[in-house]
């Protein structure tokens, strides 16, 4: 009794606090799922409005109180029964949906659950949380590439918003054209470099909503608080331009000043309208993708994903690999990389895990120059090298020097293969959106490498970017390679019951915890220091028997787990660099004063575990419906 009271009185220093583990003993329903939502539509407005429509599952009480009454069949069918009567539609039709010879299967996947989005998005984000690892391919990569490609003819009803080279002046008032009052999460493109597919200009806003998709599944983000945005600057694909039915502006794309104006309007003011709002940047050409993170990261709540979710997955990654080693995460500064593309990804890559490295090795010159040594860069000019002349600033650190390539025997301009053989590299990284480049002679090059198990990451996406596939991969080295690719690929078969895993390096698992994690932290920035603690909470996330048999992501099953974690790990840290202002009535001192299980807890509780029924007039949770209000 001394010990309840002891407990008592310690739990009334911090409301909020007392609350959240209250929630822990009441099964993770949260007073924030119960808040009604008032509605200034009826009849068919609602039915209309996919946000709100529930279609023949509203009740007959529902149907009285929102003038629907006569609009609807009379007969009242469950949410579940309505899934199960899509999905058995969606498996019908996926063969016969298909709009001539160039729909492939997997588009004509995306088309009908692009209809369902249309007609009620609760149900859209039920369907895709519940069948995540079948649908994550057809609302993201690889899928979502060839939405991006031919966007301009799957385009039905808008989706997000569009600022364009023609709005300069009157972004500040567009903004308030979007009818959500508070938004959370932005992902913003320019179109110029949608995955390996080049400049797709407006068409590329695609992969802005496919990510806001898993900002949903996995994150639970409220979906009425999300935007994509495509700022439409011009393209220089030479076929849209002369498209006649491309929907965006057909001219050249902007440069210089004019370009970094267009930019600066549209951040000033989404954040003057959306102050607390995360904006994550997404496939920007090389040469803008840099220059925008650091002109605006100390600035603003945002991110690269493609410089550093890229980065913190393959750091992920290349730290599994280690230990599928047999060797502790530790020895990360031993291992020998060659990286194959120098774009925003690559440098990207090269860059955190080289912080990396030299953090384990004690984050002092010394260490910096022992981890810029563990790196190979290589381009579509072959090694990068002093001597390379014009050579890109951002590159200019990893170049190698003189000294080190006489006794490599190396050169400038050194091919792939050359570089294989001669350095016997722990890992080869490819990044460089050149489908095969990894051939068999890079490959057989590769058996040479000083590991025992040496590691490839095929990371270009889509799929027919991949530098090369698991079945090439483990034809020719055998089973003990450790295999990692961008996009899905299945296991291989390698007989005697020998599975050769085939993993998914995606952006997927890191992007949903940063944002979430800096969302409820309140974070003012999103530092090297949280995108690091996501990178390692994420690599550490697998256990060591399945690293030892080479598996070192996760299944995507497991998403909404792992974005818990990721989120939980971000949110430490950000308290621990004094970043934090805290979320809605907890402050940054009571987040503070947070135990490891509630850390673990709170994000999963408001985000992941809370679900309302937003068009509902009664004040009943629905379990099933991942809506956050």
């Amino acid at each position: 009794m001394a010990n309840a009271a002891l407990i008592s009185r310690s739990l009334r220093r911090s409301d909020t606090l007392h609350r959240l583990l209250l929630l822990q003993a009441r099964g993770f329903t949260t007073a924030e799922c119960h808040r009604p939502v008032v509605l200034h539509k009826r009849g068919p407005d609602i039915l209309h409005d996919p946000w709100f429509n529930r279609g023949t599952a509203f009740s007959m009480t529902e149907r009285d109180r929102l003038g629907l009454r006569g609009l609807l069949p009379p007969n009242v069918v469950s949410s579940q029964q309505q899934i199960d009567r899509f999905m058995l539609d969606l498996k019908r039709l996926e063969q016969n949906a298909r709009d001539g010879p160039s729909d492939t299967y997997p588009l004509a996947k995306w088309r009908i659950l692009n209809r369902l989005h249309d007609r009620n998005e609760t149900m859209y984000y039920k369907v895709l949380i519940d069948n995540i690892e079948e649908y994550a391919p057809i609302v993201y990569t690889p899928t979502v590439g060839a939405v991006c490609q031919n966007y301009s003819g799957l385009f039905r009803r808008p989706r997000g918003m569009y600022f364009s080279a023609e709005d300069r002046g009157e972004m500040m008032s567009m903004v308030y054209n979007w009818p959500a009052d508070q938004v959370d999460m932005i992902v913003v493109t320019d179109g110029s470099r949608i995955l390996g597919l080049g400049d797709l200009g407006v068409q590329g806003i695609g992969i802005a909503i496919g990510k806001l998709d898993l900002y949903v599944a996995a994150a639970g983000i409220n979906p009425q608080r999300v935007l994509p945005v495509m700022i439409d600057v011009g393209t220089n694909n030479e076929k849209l331009l002369k498209d006649p039915l491309y929907l965006g502006l057909q001219e050249h794309r902007l440069e210089g000043e004019e370009y970094v104006e267009i930019i600066d309007e549209f951040m000033e003011a989404v954040f003057s309208r959306w102050p607390n709002v995360i904006v994550q940047f997404e496939d920007f050409q090389s040469k803008w993708a840099f220059r925008l993170l650091q002109r605006y990261r100390n600035t603003y709540r945002m991110f690269n994903d493609d410089v550093q979710g890229t980065a913190g997955v393959a750091i992920a990654g290349l730290l599994g690999a280690v230990r599928a080693q047999g060797r502790p995460m530790i020895d990360f500064p031993k291992q020998k990389i060659v990286v194959a593309g120098a774009g925003s990804a690559g440098i990207g890559v090269v860059n955190a895990a080289s912080r990396t490295m030299a953090r384990m090795l004690g984050n002092n010159d010394v260490a910096f120059e022992s981890a810029r040594s563990q790196f190979w860069i290589v381009d579509a000019h072959g090694l990068i090298t002093e001597d390379r002349a014009d050579i890109d600033p951002d590159a200019r650190p990893f170049a190698r020097r003189k000294s080190e390539l006489a006794h490599q025997g190396l050169s400038e301009g050194a091919s792939l293969v050359e570089v294989v053989k001669k350095v016997k590299p722990d890992v080869i990284l490819g990044l460089s959106a050149v489908g095969g480049l990894f051939s068999k002679e890079v490959l057989e090059a590769l058996k040479d490498s000083s590991s025992s198990r040496p590691a490839i990451f095929a990371m270009s996406n889509p799929t027919k970017n991949a530098e090369c596939t698991p079945d090439e991969a483990f034809s020719i080295l055998g089973e003990k390679v450790i295999f990692s690719s961008g996009s899905p690929f299945d296991d291989v078969d390698l007989g005697d019951g020998k599975i050769g895993h085939s993993n998914q390096g995606n952006n997927m698992y890191l992007f949903p915890g940063i944002g979430l994690g800096t969302l409820l932290s309140g974070a003012r920035v999103i530092s090297d220091g949280m995108l690091q603690a996501a990178a390692e909470r994420l690599a550490s996330y697998m256990k060591e028997e399945e690293v030892l048999q080479g598996i070192i992501y996760p299944p995507t099953s497991r998403i909404r787990d792992i974005t818990k974690e990721v989120a939980a790990a971000v949110v430490r840290e950000a308290v621990a660099e004094d970043l934090a202002d805290g979320y809605r009535d907890m402050d940054a001192r009571e987040l503070a004063r947070l135990s490891e299980v509630v850390y673990l807890y709170y994000p999963i509780q408001v985000y992941l575990g809370c679900c309302c029924t937003q068009w509902t007039s009664s004040s009943t949770v629905n379990e099933d419906i991942l809506l956050v209000s």
